[in-house]
């Protein structure tokens, strides 16, 4: 454990729980319905409603070999060479063979997905693929479909749930053991302000950190709550330098932020063409699958074609679909871009690349386990292995679903009760009004940014560590993110308008500017262009070197410490320590407060 923490209000409320899932979408909602299925008192929290989270905006699908002649084995394949030789093939074969099942329970579980005329699950292809296997809903809309069909079980289970609620830290009890979360409750209800869930088992399925960018695809709440709580509770961190950034998002200009609307792999899978300005197809040639290569590769592809001809986005044209198609397989895309003045049945749909999900994150074994006791991840927060250095379009989902039901299994086999878990010792986030005093016996609180610092972040991330990558970005990157933390840290001390106040915007910026630094550390780290990784300086892979995973943990002292495997075999995860099979170890330091 570091002892860091935010600085916020000592709690006041407390649940107890046999176990707390910290996110509300396939990953945490799963996991909660079968923690609750096997009679454990299971408590759900979300920052925003249940619907709101990262899984309701998937558009293409669920991979699984579900398909005629399709198998496990050849889903494997393209998942490795999605990967660009850092998946643990272990975990990815645990994705692909229960994967099918996994679905199977999801619709016993009520999400319906489209069928053909006889009857059977109706299936696409996207980038990466060989085969047709993503099951979708609703033509585009199969995450909201998974999203309604989960939490509609959620409510018919009566589980106890606190919405609109961001998760703060961990507690641990006096061995070190997880023993609950502490959490601010936004708004009116049930509870309200900074309370605690004391529990023996934390899952945390917080989604994503793709509003680190300017422009993603990710929800306003994707602000890498999870990983940073898992870094200040001394949990490790792996391969965060590989964030995808999907190749087609609808460019809306420039100066555009926040989340874009995506425009679905699955329009290409249908037939769509990448083109120019002149209507040339770019991809033809490039790549064997063509405009069905993997994301990266297709993401490069774009960015090497906007450069060229000095534009800022290239085109998807789908003329050919007509608007039966449109309306029936793509109505929210459709509907999306005649939003912002844009009909795909008449003219090519402008594209350019934006974040949009984080290979990496936190640390884990094939049940879910991290390296605090007690502490799981689970999705889009966690890093299992499955996509290495680029995720395979529409696995997603699917390693949610999969590694939801191995927690639960996990939990359900393993953990205490809460009637025999310690209580916590770890002090909660608390506001001294003493500040002196505190600076003297309890230097542990993370000094807070202003709200504002959010813009900033993601400037100085979209400029330094965007799709294009180089040493120099990298530094000039790192440098700002450091001179944020040292004015935060200057200011924690101070009193009036300069010291920021506990608060929603400025623990969301903060848990950013820690993801962010982890992020960049890493990326400077790794010399090469790897999968999601783009290094302009260095273009080449070197798998001599670099066929490696760069593991990241914070020490109490506010360092972070980056190892590098020896191999490309995934570290087995060991609880409270770093991994043993480090090659190499680099610090890089973060200033006191003064």
């Amino acid at each position: 454990m570091t002892g860091i923490r935010l600085t916020a209000p000592a709690p006041g409320w407390a649940i107890d729980a046999d176990v707390v899932v910290v996110g509300s979408g396939v990953a945490g909602l799963t996991t909660a319905l079968r923690c609750a299925a096997a009679g454990l008192a299971t408590v759900v929290v979300t920052k925003a409603r249940l619907d709101d989270g990262s899984t309701r905006w998937a558009q293409g699908g669920i991979a699984a070999a579900l398909g005629e002649g399709d198998t496990p084995e050849q889903h494997l394949a393209d998942t490795l060479v999605a990967g660009a030789g850092l998946c643990d093939e272990s975990a990815v074969r645990t994705l692909v063979t229960e994967g099918p099942d996994a679905v199977r329970r999801l619709i016993k579980t009520g999400a319906h997905f489209d069928t053909t005329d006889t009857g059977d699950i109706a299936l696409t292809r996207e980038g990466g693929h060989h085969r047709r296997r993503i099951a979708h809903a609703g033509g585009d809309a199969t995450g909201a479909e998974i999203s309604r069909a989960l939490v509609e079980a959620v409510r018919s289970a009566a589980l106890h749930t606190v919405e609109n609620a961001l998760v703060l830290d961990l507690l641990t009890d006096a061995e070190g053991r997880t023993a609950g979360v502490t959490l601010h409750v936004m708004g009116e209800g049930q509870h309200d302000g900074v309370g605690a869930v004391h529990a023996p088992a934390v899952v945390l399925a917080t989604g994503g950190m793709g509003q680190v960018f300017s422009a993603t695809t990710n929800p306003p709440v994707s602000t890498g709550d999870g990983v940073a709580l898992a870094l200040r509770a001394g949990a490790e961190v792996s391969d965060l330098e590989f964030v995808q950034f999907h190749p087609t998002v609808l460019f809306l200009g420039a100066d555009s932020e926040g989340q874009q609307p995506l425009v679905s792999e699955a329009v290409r899978g249908e037939g769509a063409h990448l083109v120019d300005a002149s209507g040339t197809r770019f991809m033809v040639g490039q790549h064997e699958l063509a405009e069905l290569a993997p994301r990266d590769i297709v993401a490069k592809a774009i960015t090497r074609q906007m450069q060229l001809h000095g534009t800022e986005h290239m085109y998807l044209d789908a003329r050919h679909f007509g608007a039966e198609m449109w309306e029936q397989r793509f109505p929210t895309i459709l509907a999306a871009c005649r939003a912002h003045g844009i009909d795909p049945i008449t003219e090519p749909i402008p594209v350019a690349p934006a974040a949009h999900y984080a290979s990496g994150g936190i640390r884990t074994d094939l049940r879910g386990r991290t390296t605090v006791p007690g502490l799981y991840a689970c999705g889009e927060v966690a890093c299992t292995g499955v996509h290495g250095a680029n995720r395979l379009a529409s696995n997603s989902l699917l390693e949610g679903l999969v590694f939801a039901e191995r927690i639960a299994a996990d939990i359900v086999e393993d953990r205490p009760r809460a009637t025999e878990a310690a209580a916590p010792v770890t002090k909660a986030a608390t506001l001294v009004a003493d500040r002196d005093t505190e600076r003297d016996t309890d230097p542990a609180p993370s000094p807070l940014l202003a709200p504002e610092a959010r813009t900033t972040i993601q400037r100085i991330m979209t400029r330094g560590a965007g799709v294009l990558r180089s040493a120099a970005s990298l530094v000039t990157a790192a440098d700002d993110l450091e001179a944020l933390h040292n004015s935060a840290a200057a200011d924690a001390w101070a009193t009036g308008p300069k010291r920021a106040e506990p608060g929603v915007e400025a623990w969301e910026a903060t848990n950013l500017l820690l993801v962010s630094r982890v992020l960049v550390a890493a990326a400077r780290q790794r010399e090469e262009t790897r999968g999601c990784h783009w290094r302009e300086d260095r273009p080449e892979r070197d798998d001599e070197t670099w066929r490696r995973h760069l593991v990241v943990r914070l020490t109490p002292d506010r360092r972070l410490v980056l190892s590098r495997t020896e191999s490309e075999v995934f570290p087995p995860v060991h609880p409270a320590g770093a991994p043993d099979c480090a090659a190499d170890t680099t610090t890089h330091p973060t200033p006191e407060e003064p």
